[in-house]
């Protein structure tokens, strides 16, 4: 067998596998032993036949077509790894000779994984971050954690205000005919919310506990039912409750019965920590994406269509696992937005485009880098993953199945952003965005002045005299 690649456009390679007439002549031998029994030949029992009697009778090719799928399936895998060829897509097969004497020949076109041309990636420009927490920041998560630990009293000596909470009965009618989905009963509803259509809730304000009465509205021209948009409506209601928030007195023993704390001020002063923690780390990921986002930027790829293709089924594949826990299917989605899968698709090939970048990017790098990862190091991140999911790390690795591949990619991708992220300049403006900042103040001023000019036409300008005076960018390491 010779496998050989005819040429190489873009990220298309075309190939030839040669096989030689024994070689061929062996699938053959392959292709009678697999289908012998669907012949009939005379003194036979079906399966019994030499393969030169089942030639001779049914013709010299009755076994080509077997015999060529089998050796395709066998042999392009084989040339593929041969030729050290990684393929994204299906190929495209044609049988270019099939020779008696000479054997068979197949022409393959197949899309492979395209090459990047790396731009610059060591030291480029990032915003930097600046991390804060403020005194209100603080505040805000002591509220919260109130909020959480409040409790819904009755009220029955006054109506309905702003942010209370109702329980009502309501039907809705259109011409004086009930619509389906607008009754229901013991219905929970924050007044404030705008949870109903414009004008429900601000209708209940006012009424007291058992009231009955009627709540006038226009369904919005652009509701989702067909029946009910832009139409006038009537809910008949009836009130069963008022309820509000009460929260509690924020004090020491509020703290000491929601955290391990003594003290406000002791809380105060450890979640200011958390959260002072919790944003640098945040600002580091965002820092790290800047780094990774510009190197993909400076970088070149031709990306074949099937890699986008294959990236996009990775999302939709990722919403409907994210829908599912939600307790919808993607079709609900697709029937209530009106969408169609391929617009979905089209949607979100543009993500799917910077996905296969990113990944081609970083693997360019890694490679170009020598970036390497040690069995110490994927341990160490199967005794995390462990961790965090509560399971035992050989539970991981046969669940996973090729785990060394797997972490060992993963790492390598870390690493990577690492080493790009370590080498960045972080600054308080990038360049470009100075430049680019530079070029609209230029505009405007140009624009100004041209307005000037027109708004005094007749008035000869003064000569100008002007000083240039360079400034260093100051740039901020850490």
């Amino acid at each position: 067998m010779e496998n050989k690649i005819v040429k190489k456009e873009g990220y298309t390679v075309e190939l030839e596998i040669a096989l030689t007439k024994e070689e061929f002549e062996g699938y053959i031998t392959k292709a009678y032993n697999k289908d012998k029994s669907k012949f009939t030949v005379q003194g036979f029992r079906k399966g019994k036949a030499p393969q030169y009697l089942i030639e001779r009778v049914y013709g010299k090719g009755v076994f080509y077509d077997t015999a060529i799928d089998m050796s395709l399936n066998t042999e392009y895998p084989k040339a593929i790894d041969d030729l050290k060829l990684e393929v994204v897509d299906y190929p495209n097969v044609d049988l270019k000779d099939m020779d008696e004497e000479s054997g068979i020949t197949f022409t393959i076109k197949v899309d492979v994984k395209p090459d990047v041309e790396l731009g610059e990636y060591k030291g480029v420009e990032i915003q930097k971050a600046v991390v804060e927490v403020t005194d209100k920041d603080v505040e805000d998560a002591l509220n919260s954690e109130a909020e959480k630990n409040s409790r819904m009293i009755s009220i029955e000596d006054r109506p309905v205000q702003e942010q209370d909470t109702v329980i009502v009965d309501y039907e809705g009618f259109v011409d004086g005919v009930a619509f389906e989905g607008g009754k229901d009963e013991k219905h929970e509803l924050v007044i404030g919310s705008k949870s109903f259509i414009p004008g429900f809730e601000d209708q209940i304000i006012g009424h007291k506990i058992n009231d009955e009465f009627d709540v006038n509205v226009k369904f919005p021209d652009e509701y989702h039912s067909e029946d009910l948009k832009g139409k006038d409506a009537v809910f008949k209601v009836v009130l069963h409750e008022i309820k509000v928030k009460e929260l509690p007195v924020i004090d020491d023993e509020f703290i000491k019965d929601i955290s391990e704390y003594d003290t406000v001020e002791q809380y105060k002063e450890e979640t200011k920590k958390k959260i002072l923690e919790d944003r640098q780390k945040k600002a580091e990921d965002s820092m790290r994406s800047q780094a990774l986002a510009v190197a993909c930027e400076n970088a070149k790829a031709d990306i074949p269509n099937a890699m986008i293709e294959q990236a996009t089924d990775r999302i939709i594949d990722n919403m409907k696992m994210e829908m599912q826990y939600s307790g919808y299917t993607l079709e609900q989605y697709l029937e209530y937005t009106g969408m169609k899968i391929e617009d979905v698709r089209k949607q979100y090939a543009e993500q799917a485009k910077m996905m296969v970048v990113r990944d081609l990017v970083i693997e360019a790098i890694r490679k170009a880098e020598n970036i390497e990862v040690t069995d110490e190091e994927i341990e160490e991140e199967l005794k995390k993953e462990a961790e965090m999911y509560k399971m035992e790390v050989d539970k991981i690795k046969s669940a996973i199945g090729d785990y060394k591949k797997y972490y060992t990619d993963r790492v390598a991708d870390e690493k990577t952003i690492d080493f790009i992220y370590a080498s960045a300049k972080k600054v308080k403006e990038v360049k470009a965005k100075k430049e680019a900042a530079k070029k609209q103040t230029e505009k405007k001023d140009n624009k100004e002045e041209g307005e000037a000019k027109k708004a005094e036409p007749k008035k000869k300008a003064a000569p100008k005299k002007s000083t240039k005076k360079a400034e260093e960018d100051k740039t901020d390491k850490e």
